[in-house]
């Protein structure tokens, strides 16, 4: 398939150009390049199997505000999500896809209030974003009618399956007229979701993007080994030994953020902070200080950082690690674009470092240990700067006053003595290494182990031999890894590696008995058994 370069060749309106344009996307997705158009032209359902992270959302929702109407008075489009998390950041990204199409948007989740979501489908709702549990109970409310939705979209289709959804989807999908367009979305395709497309879908396009590989070549990237309480002086450290810093600061919670950026403008570092609850209009004024470096510093969440497309960011601080491997991946990938070489960070505590060791084996990558910079060693690259920029301050047109008081100057001290004092007088707070405190050195327990929990025993026939043969065949770990196994009648016990319980972790958070993994980290009172 031909590289498309730009959105407008996909056959999308002006309006919603516009909106891409103050997003700051500006080339399309490989999902975006093969899902648009045929969204836009044909009537077909649509399967699409793409990973998360990849711009499945701008994929079916720009064609579906493009075709849906303004004033319906009914609801138009029902789209489901696995969780909260998912469903609020589409919601938002629909928000700010839809430019000046008149389209009310409302997320439906649990945990929200019940009272204020009827007060909202009361009005003329186009878009309801919702995870099937609240769905099915304005279904059983009679609050929500489907019978008249021209589409309806399964993101995340695999994930709702893991979390025990299906039935919950099935029950609305049957709630939903036949004639409206299905749109489902799956990192996977197992049978389950299969077998719903071919129950409930009418003839469907499938179109899959090619999973990509977790690598960023042209990132260096390191680590810090760094107790929490000194993450943020460390994080100064960075910024102020580098010549010229230009990054975005990954938190994982909006609380964080906002901390951390309200911390760095108090030092006097020009920082600005982005999660999802500021709104659109911030949002853009944000991210216009950053791209005309009006700003350095950006301190984002992941969701928040979605749509950020700048190529020349010499730093990616990771300044809590992310829970997942991909989303580690998409952060650094922000530097080293345009053929320069950029440097991604990642602040490791020592309970972080079995996550570090998972991160590393997942990506198929080396991440470097190296040392926090030290206080003398950001004053001599200071000193250095400072030197620069008087050597080309020299090198310019100097105005004559300034030569005649240097000349007045010189008359009666001795030019060292003048040169010391200018310098005392213009860079003493900045030469100064009071501001920094000291950041401890802590020893990471690399060759630590993780007790496991496994919620199968005795009576479902489980064995230590069938339990280490089931881990060996699910992750391929070798079996002398696996230690200390203990079996009980409803649950077991066993010890692995840091690195590999990591692997086991991700692998079994799949499958559960309910909505519970089968395998899960042991609580220090469970593994004294």
């Amino acid at each position: 398939m031909e590289k498309l370069k730009k959105f407008k060749e996909l056959g999308l309106s002006e309006n919603a150009l516009l909106a891409l344009k103050k997003r700051g996307f500006e080339e399309p997705t490989p999902i975006q390049q093969k899902a648009i158009p045929i969204l836009l032209k044909g009537e077909n359902d649509l399967i699409g199997q793409a990973q998360t992270g990849t711009g499945k959302t701008a994929a079916f929702g720009l064609p579906i505000i493009e075709r849906i109407k303004e004033k319906a008075k009914n609801i138009q489009v029902l789209i489901l999500a696995p969780t909260r998390e998912l469903a609020i950041q589409i919601s938002v990204e629909l928000n700010s896809l839809k430019g000046s199409k008149k389209l009310h948007i409302v997320p439906i989740y649990g945990g929200q209030s019940i009272d204020q979501q009827l007060r909202s489908l009361k009005k003329m709702v186009d878009i309801v974003v919702g995870t099937p549990g609240r769905v099915i109970d304005h279904i059983k409310r009679k609050s929500m009618d489907l019978r008249d939705i021209s589409y309806l979209v399964l993101d995340e289709a695999d994930e709702m399956l893991n979390m025990g959804f299906l039935e919950d989807v099935e029950l609305i999908m049957k709630s939903t007229n036949q004639e409206k367009r299905t749109m489902l979305f799956s990192a996977t395709m197992p049978n389950e979701i299969l077998r719903i497309a071919k129950k409930y879908m009418g003839e469907y396009e499938f179109v899959a993007i090619k999973k990509e590989q977790l690598t960023a070549n042209l990132t260096d990237q390191i680590y810090f080994e760094v107790s929490t309480a000194d993450k943020f002086d460390a994080l100064c450290r960075i910024i102020d030994i580098e010549h010229e810093f230009y990054g975005l600061v990954f938190c994982r919670t909006k609380v964080d953020v906002d901390k951390i950026g309200r911390r760095l403008v108090d030092r006097g570092y020009d920082a600005d902070a982005l999660h999802g609850d500021i709104s659109q209009y911030q949002r853009e004024t944000i991210l216009n200080k950053f791209k005309r470096k009006r700003t350095n510093i950006l301190v984002a969440t992941d969701v928040a950082a979605r749509g950020i497309d700048i190529v020349d960011l010499t730093h990616v601080i990771n300044y809590s690690l992310p829970q997942d491997p991909e989303y580690y991946v998409h952060r650094i990938g922000r530097t080293g674009r345009a053929g320069k070489e950029g440097t991604a960070i990642t602040f490791v505590t020592p309970e972080e470092y079995r996550s570090l060791l998972f991160i590393q084996r997942m990506t198929k990558t080396k991440i470097r240990k190296e040392k926090i910079p030290k206080v003398e060693d950001i004053i001599d690259s200071k000193r250095k700067r400072i030197k620069a920029q008087l050597e080309n301050i020299i090198k310019s047109d100097i105005n004559g006053d300034y030569i005649n008081m240097a000349q007045d100057l010189l008359e009666d001290q001795e030019p060292e003595n003048i040169i010391a004092a200018l310098l005392k007088h213009s860079y003493q707070d900045e030469l100064s290494g009071k501001g920094y405190t000291e950041i401890k050195d802590i020893s990471v327990d690399k060759k630590g182990t993780a007790r496991l929990f496994v919620a199968l025993g005795k009576s479902d026939a489980m064995t230590r031999k069938k339990l280490v043969t089931m881990i060996k065949q699910k992750t391929n770990i070798e079996e002398s890894k696996i230690d200390d196994v203990k079996i009980f009648d409803k649950f077991s016990f066993i010890t692995v590696p840091f690195e590999d319980a990591e692997i086991i972790l991700h692998v079994f958070k799949k499958e559960g008995k309910g909505k519970r993994p089968i395998v899960v980290r042991a609580k220090k009172k469970q593994s004294k058994r």
